[in-house]
């Protein structure tokens, strides 16, 4: 029923973008602003980076809410006809996109960003890993992306559009610069989390993550896989269970419990915690994990 419920949702849509397209095309709104639509929180970070004071952002996916189980909605959707851009983070990551893709691709006026095309993906068991944007290298590729999509429909202001890439791009590679001989010079390289989020980040880091769930935090959670990870966590005198704010912690908990170990917030920014932007949640990320593993 809810799919037939979308699904028509999504026709009318489409009849409203297209509809839509033959009053208006690109002409600029009367605050001047370019109106962006993203799916995500880390999107967001990285479209307000770029775009400054000359774009208007609203995303699909509430705060707080875990992407993996969100459902479009038809007020949502209708905003995104009125959109100049979509950007949404790829990979896999919103499994929902077809149908939002339905809606934006229906009308000329929406340029549509998938921001992981350009990025090096991580492939594993015939899975893709969504979490790209927890790699500050990858952020750089993502922010790129959305960079050529303003410049494409706003080329007036592209000097100032690139001169925020710019300076974002300088701090992505500030930090990642200064975390990169830190952990190089560990020899502990071995962290565990609740989700298995952070293979990107490991990846800029040669560090590697054991979680109690995979990548997309399903799978069951049984006595014998928490053994395991509580004589991981015990041989490798592992003191820190990373778990993320949007995951429940109880799985966590129980593996501390069993391992001897104490529970550590992690940010996923999948969406915004601790109203931290993307930079500061990193670098607090970065340096959890670089203490848990002195």
């Amino acid at each position: 029923m809810k799919k037939k419920i979308i699904a028509a949702a999504l026709s009318a849509l489409m009849m409203v973008g297209i509809a839509g397209c033959s009053k208006s095309d690109n002409t600029a709104k009367e605050d001047n602003k370019v109106k962006i639509t993203v799916s995500i929180n880390p999107v967001r970070e990285f479209a307000q980076a770029i775009g400054g004071d000359k774009v208007d952002i609203s995303m699909l996916v509430p705060e707080g809410t875990e992407p993996h189980d969100f459902e479009p909605k038809a007020k949502g959707l209708e905003e995104l006809t009125k959109s100049d851009i979509f950007a949404y983070n790829g990979a896999g990551m919103e499994d929902w996109i077809d149908k939002v893709l339905e809606v934006a691709e229906s009308s000329e006026k929406v340029t549509v960003v998938d921001t992981s095309k350009n990025v090096n993906l991580i492939k594993e068991n015939g899975k893709t890993d969504p979490h790209t944007w927890l790699s500050l290298k990858e952020a750089k590729n993502q922010s790129k992306a959305i960079l050529d999509a303003l410049v494409k429909v706003d080329e007036k202001n592209k000097s100032y559009y690139e001169a925020n890439y710019e300076k974002f791009s300088k701090e992505l590679d500030t930090l990642y610069n200064d975390n990169e001989e830190r952990f190089k010079n560990l020899k502990n390289k071995n962290f565990v989390t609740g989700h298995e989020a952070f293979g990107y980040l490991c990846r800029d880091f040669s560090l590697q993550q054991k979680s109690v769930e995979d990548m997309f935090g399903e799978g069951e959670v049984t006595p014998k896989t928490l053994e395991s990870l509580a004589s991981y966590c015990k041989e490798n005198n592992i003191k820190t269970i990373f778990s993320e704010s949007l995951a429940s912690p109880k799985t966590s908990e129980t593996l501390a419990n069993e391992a001897g170990a104490k529970v550590q917030k992690i940010y996923t920014l999948e969406s915004k915690e601790d109203n931290l932007e993307y930079l500061q949640a990193m670098k607090k990320n970065l340096d959890e994990i670089y203490e848990s593993l002195k």
